[in-house]
């Protein structure tokens, strides 16, 4: 079976399961006011968030949603914020039992941010 391309977050979150569609729309929400300038795109076939490179991107699977922080120290930096959720390399593991804090997702993001504006700095 061919995997669908999606080719906006609107289209992919169209194709999430109801359950993951209440999480995942708030976790966009989340970002967005977070994030206000960031640019909404699909890449690797997930909703992704932009602004002086990748931000985050999330996604839904059969059994959980995941939230990819795309930078480095996060797992470190939030270690005990994250210790009620499954973690692996680059993901954080979230359900509707144990959705993600909405202080943590802000927090996230605030440093994503952080992050690029000093790494687009340093190439100035």
């Amino acid at each position: 079976m061919e995997t669908k391309k999606f080719k906006t977050v609107d289209e992919y979150m169209s194709s999430v399961a109801p359950a993951h569609k209440v999480l995942l729309k708030h976790l966009r929400k989340l970002i967005r006011e977070t994030a206000p300038k960031a640019e909404e795109t699909i890449s690797y076939n997930m909703p992704s968030y932009k602004y002086k490179g990748v931000l985050v991107y999330f996604a839904s699977f059969n059994k959980h949603c995941s939230l990819f922080p795309a930078g480095p120290g996060i797992f470190q930096t939030f270690a005990k914020e994250l210790k009620d959720h499954k973690t692996s390399k680059g993901t954080i593991q979230f359900t509707t039992d144990k959705p993600l804090p909405d202080n943590l997702v802000r927090k996230i993001i605030k440093l994503r941010i952080k992050q690029n504006e000093e790494k687009a700095a340093q190439k100035n």
